[in-house]
């Protein structure tokens, strides 16, 4: 889904495919390393992605550690080396760092972890949306920033992919805990029931079922609404947002 946000960023900005198509490439080289090093058994432990054994258990911990490094490395490599012009390569660079290190993807994980570790004594709302902003919602913002950026688009229209984003970012989250709790392990291709099993803290644990659907409802539908002021051309992110908060997978 991310590197399609980049895409469909670039063209709702007036911008190509092609152009955008590095940038698409690096977040989701990003996108995978946070998935390998989210499996691993220091983190959340997990033995299934995407339908198939996670990296760790088919090649070990660590050649599973090197190949998320690698991936790092290797976004940057190709933002810096594949963007132009240079000014737009450093943009972009700076925007995924910043929505892959401490202050969001990385120090999103390093949350979801200390709030496993307080058990039953689950946060308020707010900190729990404050951790997905972070760990889920940060990179889909960038993948749109991206997009933007190498489209050559205004501070206003990046304002509104923003918006756009942070919206999505969370109702994607909301949808992936309810998949936890109702979703089929075939259909999502990773274990399911386990984040009650560790006693993780999710939305439809703070909220209960019917509420974070409605919750991921009102996000979508608020996105949709943002998107209106790009035009026609914003008509397939809006598509998108409704497929977020209805998929099984």
């Amino acid at each position: 889904m991310r590197p399609q946000l980049v895409l469909m960023a670039a063209e709702a900005c007036g911008g190509k495919t092609d152009v955008a198509m590095p940038a698409a490439v690096a977040v989701e080289m990003v996108h995978a390393y946070s998935l390998v090093h989210d499996d691993l058994p220091a983190m959340d432990d997990d033995d299934l992605r995407r339908g198939r054994p996670t990296c760790h258990k088919v090649f070990g911990e660590a050649v599973a550690i090197l190949v998320g490094d690698a991936l790092l490395a290797r976004a940057f490599e190709i933002l810096a080396t594949e963007v132009r012009p240079a000014e737009r390569a450093a943009q972009c660079c700076a925007v995924l760092g910043r929505a892959a290190g401490a202050t969001a993807l990385v120090g999103g994980q390093a949350a979801d972890l200390a709030g496993e570790l307080v058990g039953r004594n689950v946060p308020p709302l707010e900190q729990l949306e404050a951790v997905h902003r972070r760990k889920t919602a940060a990179l889909i913002v960038a993948s749109l920033e991206l997009g933007g950026i190498v489209a050559g688009a205004t501070e206003r229209q990046l304002d509104v992919l923003r918006s756009y984003g942070a919206k999505v970012g969370l109702a994607f989250q909301i949808t992936d805990d309810l998949l936890d709790v109702n979703g089929s392990q075939n259909a999502v291709g990773k274990r399911v029931a386990k984040d009650a099993e560790r006693g993780k803290l999710t939305f439809p644990q703070r909220l209960g079922v019917d509420e974070s659907r409605r919750r991921a409802a009102a996000l979508v539908r608020e996105a949709c609404g943002i998107m209106e002021s790009l035009g026609p051309a914003a008509e397939p992110l809006q598509a998108l947002a409704r497929f977020v908060a209805s998929r099984s997978r």
